[in-house]
């Protein structure tokens, strides 16, 4: 066999074994999840999941970006059927008391609220006079408003936009406000328990960001609130592929990334990661108790009982 024949097959066998290679083992993060937890895959054979969000029934909603769908799981933790087709490549969700739920529109380039009768309302189509790119996550605050992420499209698959994306607010009244344009790719978007504290993470940087929210919902003093681990190499160099998170009843913040959902303390020490045996899309806190960690990579859908819980009085 020649050298070249050799170095090929070498190279295809350390590839194969990279991409098949077992997730790390699971370490115990003192009052998140025990070493001795178990990943269980759900559901797998979809497209592109997305934007996982408890049902308020004890079950879930999480979007089929690929399908064009939202599904929902039922509470029994098994049965899954179809909420909505034709989604405009819905992304993000989030539910709201009401019974609406958010919806970030990729596709459509919109913010959404779909009523329980399947009546759409668009909350926002534009920002500062120009249409929306294409929104990726939202998070509802306190006060009848919503933020959400708006990043600018990528030129070809992973790789990095040309330029950063923005972060907006919808106040209550409707109006838009802009937040920032300066991360380069922001996606998940999440709020400390107390409704002071915006968190903002960027899947081609490093870190999670941070802002002060302010009485009328605006937000200032941007910092890096903490730096991922075991990041990637992008086409931009070093990116943590950061996606959606959740935040649990604690204010701990549950970031999604390459590396699998890294856990960060209201002070922004890293507490450790929950593995999984695949890339980590997106996170959220559900089942009766909301103390089932439900996580959504490309094609599947996993789930994990943890020892934290979900926020008692929001969704997500």
């Amino acid at each position: 066999m020649n050298r070249a024949l050799i170095f090929t097959a070498f190279a295809w066998f350390t590839a194969t074994a990279a991409v098949h290679a077992a997730p790390a083992l699971q370490m115990d993060i003192p009052g998140v999840i025990r070493a001795s937890a178990k990943v269980e895959l759900v559901k797998d054979g979809l497209k592109g999941l997305e934007g996982p969000v408890p049902s308020g029934d004890g079950g879930l909603y999480f979007s089929a970006i690929e399908e064009n769908r939202i599904y929902k799981l039922d509470r029994d933790g098994r049965t899954i059927t179809v909420f909505r087709e034709n989604t405009n490549g819905t992304n993000g969700l989030f539910l709201l008391k009401d019974g609406r739920l958010l919806g970030a529109e990729g596709g459509g380039k919109r913010v959404i609220a779909m009523a329980p009768n399947g009546m759409v309302t668009p909350l926002a189509t534009a920002s500062r006079g120009m249409p929306l790119r294409g929104p990726n996550d939202v998070i509802a605050d306190g006060k009848g408003g919503v933020y959400f992420t708006d990043p600018a499209p990528r030129p070809a698959p992973d790789v990095a936009p040309m330029e950063p994306g923005n972060v907006n607010y919808i106040r209550a009244s409707g109006e838009i406000v802009f937040i920032d344009g300066d991360i380069r790719r922001p996606n998940g978007v999440t709020i400390s328990p107390d409704g002071r504290t915006l968190y903002v993470g960027d899947t081609e940087g490093e870190y999670v960001y941070a802002f002060d929210i302010q009485p009328d919902g605006s937000a200032r003093n941007k910092r890096q609130f903490a730096k991922l681990l075991e990041p990637e190499r992008g086409s931009l160099g070093l990116r943590s592929r950061a996606d959606g998170m959740a935040m649990d009843s604690e204010g701990r913040v549950y970031v999604s990334t390459a590396a699998g959902i890294q856990v960060i303390a209201p002070n922004g020490n890293h507490l450790g990661v929950i593995r999984l045996p695949a890339v980590a899309r997106n996170v959220a806190f559900a089942g009766a108790d909301r103390k089932m960690l439900y996580l959504t990579a490309l094609n599947a859908l996993y789930r994990v009982p943890v020892l934290s819980s979900g926020p008692a009085d929001r969704s997500k």
